[in-house]
């Protein structure tokens, strides 16, 4: 009767501890499962410490990782609120920095037992010096490496068990895994934060333009003086506007357009635009590519800007390119001609003048109408093509109607090189060519012959210049135009004119002689 009671009680003891055993599994996977799929190590940690602590039936827990800088391990996550921080020399002299300095499992039956810390390594020692701080008397220690691929990153520390008793092998093995796991954690959470996110300035500090703690300091002077961090990396770290343009163009992956006073004026595409409303959202249309119209922003990728453009201009396709801000203000005012809107009184801006024309579907014919019904803008438009010129310092002004509905070309030649001021619609072509014509007392029903001509500018506008017309017919029944600018000025006298007092005797003796030419 006796062996059976016997077999009996050794059967549900086995049964027991099989329903421990796993209820421990099941208790070990949730953690380490939870633990594989956090993003944040900490906040982890700091939700499963209980849990931890009830795997283990341990009293306190701390998670060290390493200080490679000062050659230490510092606690990142710890129970008991004794003391804010421990650190701790990776060496052999203390239960968690042998363990981080051996890579391997220790397991401390009594802290205070210095015969079992010498069993283990002559130099092991417990700093009894935290328990008389905190209060609180350490008695047994497990600690298990956290490694990742044989690099060290940390410890997990246990301490003591709440029933009295020992950690057993059963504790140590769990306690590696859960090192394991919290290795790969702590590694993805390292190489989550070195890989930081890309910035518009990758392209300088991987071409060792500039370095970090420069654009560090570089956004710190810009918060600090209300300026763009373009704008101080190019003022105050000699940064090119080339290389500022290339890296925005690697971050936004487009390209990279930098203002220039000889810019065409899209007159077209500015119809209806304010310019604070520009200003206010930093983009501007500057042309077209092929089908698309090309907008320069200074954020290509800021979608409520992208949604603006496309409700107030009108196009099928869109290219986003990359631009300074103070570029971009800078392009406003050359379209709109902020700074020159009142040299001529009345006129406004190019973009103004265009929105007074009215283009119906039938072809303008001044012939049959004159040019009366469209005289004060056509006169403004011509006016503020010569006088735009002029401030551009152009030699040539070309206009060149095409055949059909294709509009008009307005072109200035600048230093040789001619490019684009502006585009007319087609309707109008005629009645601009007319009164260049008019200005310069030409003959505005004769389109089959050429024709030279002159203008005094001084009598239309107050600029002082005078400018050489000579029109051209060309296919279409059309007429190009070239106008050359001649700036008027006084007589320079000889004595003025730099010659040596030799030159300047003898052409005097000459050119008082009662005959004779001097060319």
């Amino acid at each position: 009767m006796g062996v059976l009671l016997k077999k009996k009680d050794s059967g549900r003891s086995r049964e027991r501890s099989l329903e421990e055993e796993l209820q421990f599994q099941k208790k070990f996977n949730y953690i380490t499962n939870k633990i594989h799929s956090a993003k944040d190590t900490n906040d982890i940690l700091l939700n499963l410490q209980k849990d931890i602590l009830g795997l283990f039936d341990a009293d306190r827990i701390t998670v060290y990782v390493v200080d490679g800088i000062r050659k230490q391990i510092v606690s990142r996550f710890k129970t008991g609120n004794e003391i804010n921080e421990i650190r701790v020399p990776i060496d052999k002299g203390s239960i968690a920095g042998y363990c981080a300095a051996t890579a391997s499992l220790v397991n401390i039956k009594n802290a205070y037992d210095e015969k079992e810390l010498k069993s283990i390594n002559p130099h092991l020692r417990f700093d009894k010096s935290w328990d008389k701080k905190t209060g609180y008397k350490t008695t047994q220690v497990l600690a298990a490496p956290i490694t990742y691929n044989r690099y060290l990153l940390g410890v997990v520390q246990l301490i003591n068990k709440k029933n009295g008793e020992v950690f057993g092998k059963g504790d140590e093995n769990a306690a590696l895994e859960i090192a394991k796991v919290l290795g790969i954690a702590i590694f993805n959470n390292h190489r989550s934060a070195h890989k930081a996110k890309p910035t518009r300035f990758d392209y300088l500090i991987t071409n060792n333009i500039i370095s970090n703690k420069d654009l560090s300091e570089a956004m710190a002077r810009a918060r600090k003086t209300k300026r763009s961090v373009e704008a101080v990396l190019m003022a105050d770290f000699q940064v090119s506007k080339e290389d500022i343009g290339k890296s925005l163009a690697s971050f936004y992956k487009t390209r990279f357009i930098s203002y220039d006073e000889r810019m065409p004026i899209p007159g077209e595409l500015l119809k209806g635009l304010r310019v604070s409303y520009l200003k206010s959202n930093v983009f501007v249309p500057i042309g077209h590519s092929g089908n698309k119209v090309v907008i320069a922003m200074e954020d290509p990728g800021y979608l409520p800007a992208r949604d603006a453009v496309k409700r107030i201009i009108p196009a099928k396709e869109f290219e986003y390119c990359v631009a300074l801000k103070e570029d971009i203000f800078k392009m406003i005012e050359l379209f709109f001609d902020i700074k020159r809107t009142e040299f001529l009184e009345g006129a406004g801006s190019i973009e103004e003048i265009l929105g007074k024309l009215d283009p119906g579907e039938e072809e303008y014919d001044e012939e049959v109408e004159g040019v009366s019904e469209q005289d004060s803008a056509i006169v403004q438009l011509v006016n503020k093509m010569i006088v735009d010129a002029y401030h551009r310092g152009a030699s040539d002004i070309h206009i060149e109607p095409r055949q059909g509905k294709q509009n008009a070309l307005i072109r200035f030649r600048v230093d040789g090189a001619c490019q684009i001021y502006q585009t007319i619609p087609y309707s109008f072509k005629r009645a601009i060519v007319s009164r260049i014509k008019i200005m310069a007392d030409l003959d505005i029903s004769e389109r089959r012959l050429p024709q030279d001509g002159k203008i005094k500018f001084r009598r239309f506008a107050p600029l002082d210049i005078e400018l050489r017309v000579a029109t051209i017919p060309t296919t279409g029944q059309n007429e190009d135009v070239v106008l050359r600018l001649l700036t008027t000025g006084e007589p320079i006298p000889l004595d003025k004119m730099g010659m040596s007092e030799r030159d300047y005797n003898a052409l005097l003796d000459i050119i008082t002689k009662p005959y004779g030419m001097i060319l």
